[in-house]
């Protein structure tokens, strides 16, 4: 599976694109920055044009789209002007950087950031998404407001976790990381995301999505032991490896208790126990069985 759609509401909202020479559409939308493989202006000379229209202190979230060359050249123009015309961002709540598709650049060649500087530049964020990992950079912080925190990608190196753990984030609500595949930037074990989720205090989420992770039958096996787990209302394991083990665990995990969803798209488990997992009392997503190749099981998303 490759993402081949972009985005089309965030935070609640619209989104819309701006482009070069393009008129800002008013209204409550969310404008998302994008940019072409070859197109000429800069990050920064794109950015200008949008406040031209726009007022800063109006956006309360910002969608930064595929921008020129990303498989060479991350989004440093972009990021680097909003830390500088911070103080006109008065209302930025949410911002998520590198919604583009497969077209515009593999997800695996999205190259990123260093995102502290922009995290200690708004206190007042409350969701963060990023999309890609290479050249990803981030060490622990603190960060009194952020709500949603969400990576997606096809590799998740386990420095970026472990960065997590050393966080504080008492207003986490929602954390989505997607763990991927060994062959394109995972290195992380079932060890790496317990000590990321005891650092956490997971008892404060509501959702938790583990997703796209070759390791999604130990995470299961895991989870399905923790008491936390019952103050969730919705656990992600989608698009990764679940098969019978998995879902054997959670059919039979004593804290369930009031959750409300359980997302297990693109898995390996079996009829039997999709039917048990069926019979659980909250829905479980059960759309796209994956089948095995030459006895090897993959996640959904990886290059």
């Amino acid at each position: 599976m490759a993402i081949g759609e972009y985005s089309q509401f965030y935070r609640g909202k619209r989104i819309v694109n701006f482009s070069q020479g393009g008129q800002a559409e008013g209204g409550d939308v969310v404008y998302r920055l994008h940019q072409d493989y070859d197109s000429q202006e800069s990050q920064g000379e794109l950015f200008a044009e949008l406040l031209a229209q726009v007022p800063p202190a109006s956006i309360e979230a910002l969608v930064i789209g595929p921008w020129s060359e990303a498989h060479d050249e991350g989004p440093t123009g972009y990021l680097d002007a909003l830390i500088e015309r911070r103080a006109e961002f008065g209302a930025l709540k949410g911002l998520f950087v590198g919604d583009m598709t497969y077209e515009d650049c593999e997800i695996s060649w999205i190259i990123q950031a260093a995102y502290n500087p922009l995290l200690a530049a708004y206190p007042q964020l409350e969701s963060l998404r990023i999309r890609g990992s290479s050249n990803l950079e981030l060490q622990a912080f603190d960060h009194a407001q952020l709500q949603e925190l969400a990576i997606e990608c096809g590799g998740l190196p386990s420095k970026i976790a472990d960065a997590l753990a050393g966080s504080k984030l008492p207003a986490l609500r929602h954390l989505e990381l997607w763990l991927g595949s060994d062959e394109y930037g995972f290195d992380g074990s079932l060890d790496t995301y317990q000590r990321l989720l005891a650092s956490l205090q997971p008892g404060q989420l509501r959702y938790l999505g583990l997703r796209n992770a070759s390791i999604a039958d130990e995470l299961a096996v895991w989870l399905a032991q923790q008491p936390w787990l019952a103050t969730l209302q919705t656990l992600d394991l989608s698009l990764g490896t679940i098969g019978d083990v998995g879902a054997q665990a959670l059919c039979e995990s004593p804290h369930l208790g009031s959750i409300e969803r359980i997302d297990l798209s693109h898995h390996y488990i079996s009829p039997e126990w999709q039917a048990k997992l069926a019979a659980l009392p909250c829905t479980v997503v059960l759309e796209e069985q994956a089948e095995e190749y030459e006895g090897e099981r993959y996640v959904a998303v990886a290059e």
